[in-house]
């Protein structure tokens, strides 16, 4: 990761290494794949775009209000906290993120 993205921010790349756990953790969890694809993509001025993908079935994202004390299903909150953007795209086999080279608690400016 930091060859891909030299100068991002050490706390943008754990950020970063987090998601990518949570969603690959999903896709093996809920998408019942046998295989799992990560997909980086940099660009020198927006970022990191990362995607993983499945041949799972998809699933719908709604927002969940839960409890502080509730451990798990907090992937994909994590996801909208932490990314610049994200989504899903088709039947939601394919979720994906956009971070870019800020530090945390910086504005970014892509629109």
């Amino acid at each position: 990761m930091e060859q891909l993205a030299p100068d991002m921010p050490p706390e943008v790349v754990a950020d970063v290494k987090l998601l990518v756990s949570e969603l690959i953790t999903n896709s093996v969890k809920y998408g019942c794949s046998k295989a799992v694809l990560l997909e980086l993509k940099c660009d020198d001025h927006a970022g990191l775009r990362v995607e993983v993908v499945d041949d799972g079935g998809g699933f719908v994202p709604v927002e969940r209000n839960r409890p502080a004390t509730e451990v798990g299903g907090w992937g994909l909150h994590l996801v909208q906290s932490l990314a610049d953007r994200w989504g899903v795209v088709g039947d939601a086999s394919r979720v994906w993120f956009e971070i870019g080279r800020r530090s945390r608690g910086q504005t970014s400016l892509a629109a």
